[in-house]
């Protein structure tokens, strides 16, 4: 109760401040949504020059990309922790923090909580309902469940992944500046992992798992016979890099001195 609380008392202040200047609330909405759209462009565009990326069409890799959406306007959602090291680290914000009865991390995802984002997941969500009817794929009772389940094996490596990467400022000065990459290599989870190299694929799949952002669990309903099992393995690998992150984490801020004078 006391964190739900919590949550709910940051959402009132976000919105109220937030709307406060509305016109700021909607251009950021709006920024966002036509983003994700430039990305949609760009995989139509693509396919005027190919029918097929690998062995799979247009509607297919549409579908990826509507799945990987879901996941990642989830993440941007609650664990939006793209300037931890400038602002808490550097500007001596983790202090404020850490004087608070709850706990760190869940103060930090509160804090920097981006609603807006949850759009993205609603356009992703659409984009996947109008590929699925293309693409004729069967549907059973147990579909919905085993999405929501991977969905939050999904989000949970994002999370566990940038909490990581984040938890690496308690041991440095100066920003790691590691952000931008990861960045760049979660876009690689979109399209289908059996397009790149050996090395990528591992790399994708096992070191930095982006490949469970997007391709993998989005296969297990675009392929099932030769994806389903290994799909499953998403919430697996979300609750391995979500624990090992937050370890980290609790590590880093043990390790913590303050900003200084």
């Amino acid at each position: 109760m006391f964190y739900a609380g919590l949550i709910l008392g940051y959402l009132k202040n976000y919105f109220k401040t937030r709307l406060t200047y509305r016109s700021d609330f909607w251009i950021e909405l709006l920024s966002d949504l036509m983003f994700n759209g430039l990305n949609l462009i760009f995989i139509l565009i693509m396919f005027t020059h190919t029918e097929l990326i690998g062995e799979w069409n247009e509607q297919q890799v549409l579908f990826i990309y509507g799945y990987f959406m879901m996941a990642s306007g989830l993440f941007n959602t609650f664990f939006n922790l793209w300037n931890f090291s400038e602002r808490y680290i550097v500007k001596g914000e983790m202090d404020r923090v850490l004087t608070r009865p709850a706990y760190n991390l869940v103060q930090l995802v509160l804090e920097n909580m981006d609603p807006p984002s949850l759009f993205s997941s609603l356009v992703g969500f659409l984009i996947m309902a109008y590929t699925w009817t293309q693409l004729g794929l069967g549907f059973t009772w147990s579909d919905p469940f085993v999405l929501v389940l991977l969905v939050v094996g999904s989000v949970m490596i994002y999370a566990g992944i940038y909490i990581f990467f984040s938890a690496l400022s308690f041991f440095s000065d100066a920003p790691t500046g590691i952000t931008a990459l990861l960045y760049n290599l979660q876009n690689y989870g979109r399209y289908p992992m059996t397009i790149y190299n050996a090395v990528m694929k591992f790399t994708l799949t096992w070191v930095l798992p982006f490949g469970f952002v997007g391709f993998y669990p989005s296969a297990y309903f675009l392929d099932r016979a030769n994806w389903g099992g290994f799909a499953l393995l998403t919430p697996v690998v979300g609750a391995v890099f979500f624990v090992t992150g937050v370890c980290v984490w609790n590590y880093g801020v043990k390790r913590y001195r303050g900003a200084g004078s």
